[in-house]
């Protein structure tokens, strides 16, 4: 079957973790915006991911296409929050909104696939548990504590469901 090249989700994940520290380390504008841009790569690195192993390598050119398209929105959300405006709403509603696509697509996949893969229920259980943590992004209280917050603690929620899913 066709190869179709990929960067590898561990590297494009462990560059949004060590930008993401470097920011909280150090909170300047240009570690803010390098945490923010990386984390959206993550974001759509996934939603990428998720089409090359729910559609297979049968579709190599719908698959390449796709990837070109979810890259040129990346340029243009990073164009934007660079040029035009860093806006915090815009931001978070675009990476909802691709967080949202991996999710429908990953349970919609799960659901063709349940019958026929007892295992499926796991990949389900870690969509729907990460979803559930993401929350965790959307709310905000003092830290418990004063060291776990709610970002803390939506990290720290997101290490044992990469098992899982695995």
């Amino acid at each position: 079957p066709p190869q179709i090249p990929n960067f590898p989700f561990s590297q494009v994940s462990l560059n949004a973790w060590f930008w993401s520290t470097v920011f909280h380390t150090r909170d300047t504008a240009l570690t803010e915006k390098l945490d923010y841009f990386c984390a959206s790569a993550v974001v759509l690195h996934s939603v990428y991911l998720c089409c090359v192993r729910t559609l297979g390598l049968q579709r190599p050119a719908l698959i390449s296409i796709f990837r070109a398209f979810l890259l040129l929105f990346l340029a243009g959300h990073i164009s934007y929050l660079s040029l035009v405006r860093f806006d915090y709403g815009y931001n978070l509603v675009a990476n909802a909104a691709a967080g949202m696509l991996t999710v429908a697509w990953w349970l919609r996949w799960c659901l063709r696939q349940g019958r026929r893969l007892p295992h499926v229920w796991k990949c389900a259980a870690a969509v729907l548990l990460l979803q559930a943590l993401a929350l965790l992004e959307l709310l905000d209280f003092p830290p418990l504590l004063w060291v776990l917050d709610a970002h803390a603690l939506w990290h720290i929620g997101t290490i044992p469901l990469n098992v899982l899913f695995y």
